[in-house]
This record gives structure tokens, sequence and C-alpha cells, in this order.
């Protein structure tokens, strides 16, 4: 081939070179120039098209690096097998979309979920994200550390000594990207032959992941303490799993009587553990923060795992563990080589946000904007009468309604939706179902509305419920 007969813009906003590049790379991908096939010489397409000898050297250059092209010496350039080589179509307005069900649209949704995107801290994030990028850049893209880099473990052990009372050292400190992965990856330390016990109601994702781990589940049911001791000594279980700050979804806080209770279940055998997950609890509105159950453990029993997903936003993906003395020299042994699931410059960022005070900052905005919300949904809830009851109403961030009326929990929901709230009904967080049915439980989160918001979506409640 000697002659290519491209149609060139030269006053387009595209260089020639890369339309030299497109034409010749689309004229390969269709079959037009065959595999073998030889192309001109840059000096006679250059004469052919009228333009500089570079501008045709550049688009053979970009070609030779995607491999679409070959150059021979003392031959010349060659069309390439293209055969394996990456094909991504941009998908055209012809293209069929996917077909999906519709889901009613609601104006005020009550998600107990909910994370008030809209006060992320977005420039201090980009201004560290700039930071980031500038140090050490080669460095930051090796594989780091599989626990997590150092200086983000350091940060957290301090974190969490100062916040929650939990005595770590940065060694112990294990950073993945969200808790499912870290429940994973301790499920792999801890081996296979366990049973894990659950409070009922509880975290549904994390009952549907120790159940497809291979894991034997059960659940243990609760009173106002918590889980009952009693009865988790009964199941046989060797792992309890709990949420003793703020039990998600009841809210419930347990008291310092039925801690130590759980700490002398797991102390009486070899083997058993408990998992502590400090769910939200950066967000309380009534008295001191609760420590967590960890820092009362002196004898290596406890399994502590937090996240930032509810304090920053979900989508930042991090997650750790802290790991008793015994438990990390097993991860060590079994899973030490499997590489951070947090790419290091996430690590870098985050470990910036904390070391810089951005954090504290944020933190400390975000309970006043919640328990702003909170005190609003509760003064608003008042004005409807005694109909029901509330709790779970003194820390993280959606409280529970209880009626006594005899309506079920699907006619509470359906009579929400027809004036278009959104709420939520205890019975999806139960695994074995409710052991009584003498109330109706609805959640209502408040994270994702603003106070107005809360004002109107209450006072539809009133005339759809009252």
């Amino acid at each position: 081939m000697y002659e290519l007969t491209i149609n060139l813009k030269p006053g387009a906003k595209i260089p020639l070179y890369e339309q030299i590049y497109a034409y010749i790379k689309e004229e390969i991908r269709r079959g037009r120039i065959s595999s073998g096939e030889r192309l001109p010489s840059t000096r006679a397409l250059s004469r052919h098209l009228d333009v500089s000898r570079s501008t045709v050297e550049l688009a053979y250059e970009q070609l030779l690096s995607e491999g679409y092209i070959e150059a021979q010496p003392y031959r010349g350039y060659f069309a390439a097998q293209i055969d394996g080589l990456y094909r991504i179509e941009r998908q055209t307005s012809s293209r069929k979309p996917a077909v999906s069900k519709e889901t009613k649209k609601y104006s005020y949704d009550f998600t107990p979920n909910g994370v008030d995107l809209n006060s992320f801290p977005y420039n201090a994030w980009r201004k560290l994200s700039r930071e980031s990028l500038v140090e050490d850049q080669a460095e930051l893209f090796r594989l780091g550390c599989p626990q997590g880099e150092a200086g983000l473990r350091n940060v957290i052990s301090s974190y969490l000594h100062q916040a929650r009372g939990v005595e770590c050292l940065p060694e112990q400190i294990i950073v993945g990207a969200g808790n499912d992965y870290l429940m994973m990856l301790l499920c792999a330390i801890l081996g296979t032959g366990h049973k894990v016990a659950l409070e009922n109601p509880t975290y549904r994702q994390a009952y549907r992941l120790f159940a497809n781990l291979s894991c034997e589940v059960c659940t243990v049911d609760m009173d106002a303490k918590g889980m009952k001791a009693d009865e988790l000594e009964r199941s046989g279980a060797d792992i309890a799993f709990v949420m003793p700050s703020h039990q998600y979804p009841l809210g419930t806080v347990m008291p310092i009587r039925r801690r130590m209770e759980l700490l002398q279940w797991a102390e009486k055998e070899e083997g058993r553990y408990i998992i502590e997950d400090d769910y939200d609890s950066e967000f309380r509105y009534k008295g001191k923060p609760i420590p967590a159950l960890q820092g009362y453990d002196r004898n290596g029993k406890v399994i502590y795992i937090g996240t930032f997903s509810k304090s920053i936003a979900p989508a930042i993906r991090m997650s750790y563990l802290v790991l008793p003395e015994a438990v990390h020299e097993r991860y060590r042994e079994r899973c030490g080589f499997i590489s951070s699931t947090v790419s290091r410059i996430d690590q870098m960022i985050l470990q910036k946000f904390i070391e810089e005070g951005y954090y504290e900052r944020h933190l400390n905005k975000m309970r006043a904007l919640y328990r702003s919300r909170h005190d609003t949904l509760l003064a608003e809830l008042k004005k409807l009468g005694c109909g029901f009851d509330i709790s779970g109403e003194n820390a993280g961030v959606h409280l529970l309604l209880h009626f006594r009326d005899g309506r079920s929990e699907e006619e509470l929901i359906s009579l929400a939706s027809e004036k278009g709230v959104k709420v939520y009904g205890l019975s999806g967080y139960y695994v074995d179902g409710p052991r009584t049915a003498d109330e109706t439980v609805i959640l209502l989160g408040y994270a994702n509305m603003r106070e107005e918001k809360i004002k109107e979506a209450v006072s539809l409640l009133g005339e759809a419920w009252f």
C-alpha cells in the first residue's frame, strides 16, 4: 500500500496526527487493512497528505504503542495481527437499554442507612488528594503493606484510643475495603467449624455473609440490655457478633453489666470470641460516649471492627479490624500474603484528613447537623399525639416508632406510601421472625433529610396514620 485516502480537517479541534491515527486504527480493526499489509512510509504519506513528516510519525508511534502496527527494520511499517487486543465500544443511542422494573418515586425517604453527602468536605478532600499525588508519586503506586499503610494505622490507633477507649497497637490493625471484605477475611483467619451467634433482629448483611462463608449461624434473642448471655451459652456458638454501643436496628446501648457477662462467656472456653461491630458510635445525643467493649477486654477475646463509611461517606470504602494478639498471629500465618484492598493513595488522603484535623472538624459538624435533624423529628412526632412510643432516639441516625393498635406493618407502610413518604418496617431485620406480635415497629432515618423536609414528611404521616 502506497497511499491512504484520509479526509483530514486542518481546522478541527482534533490534531492532525490524531486524525491519521484514528483513521488507520479503524481501517485495521475493520479489516480493510489486513494483517501483514504494508503501510506507506512516513515520508510518502506526509507528501501524499501534504502534512509534515513529524505529524505522520506521531500517528505511527501511537499505533505502534497500542499494537496496531509493527515496525520491521529496513522494511517499513506493517499492519499487526490484532486478535486479542482490547476493543471497548462506545454505547450509542441505537442500543436498547436494559429493561428495568419501575419503582415508585417518593418525595420523602426516611431511610435508616442515609448519610448526608451534601456536607462532605469536598474542598479539603480535593486539596489533600492533590498534595498526596505530588509526594513520592512512583512509590505510591507500588503494593504497600498488606495490613494497610503504617501511617494510617498509627492515626487510627490514636483515634480509637482517644474516642472509643480501644486499647491496641498499630500492628494489630488491618485496613480493608469495607466491612464486608474484612468479615470475609476474618472468616479466613479463624478457619472453618465455627458457629456464629447474631442478635435478633440484626444486621442482615452480616448474617448473610457468615452463612455464605460456610459458618453455622444462629440468632439469640435480645432484651432491653442487648444479647442475652444465658441464651448465648445455650446456643452452642463459639463466636458472638454484637453491636454493644448502638445496636442496629433497635438502637439498644448495652450496659456495663451485660458487657461483662459477654466477656465472661468468651473467657469460659478456649477459642471463643466476640466480634464487636462499633456501628455509627460517633453519633450520640444523650449522655457521654459509650466506650467500646474492646476496652474492657483483658484476655484477647474481642475482635473490633469499625468503619469510616458512616462518618465520612460510604464510597470511601475504608474499614478496619483490630485483632487480639493470638488472632493476629493466626492472620500472619494464614492470610499475611493477601494484598491490601485499599489503594495507598486513598490511605494517604485519609491519613492526612485525620492528622490535619479535618476529620475531627467534620465529625463535630455532622454531630451538630444530625442532632438538629434528630431534635426536629422528635418535636414533630410529638405533635402527632400519643398513638405510638419512640425508642432508639439517643444515638445513631434513626429511631423507632412502636404501634400497639393492631395495625400491621404492611398497612402502615402502605398508608405512608400513598402520601409519597417511604418508611421502613422492623420485620425485615429479623432472621427467625419476631418473638412477639403485640406491636408493629417502623424505622425512621433522618440523616438524608433537611429540617423543612422532615416537618413536611411528618405532617403527611400524621394525615396517613391518624
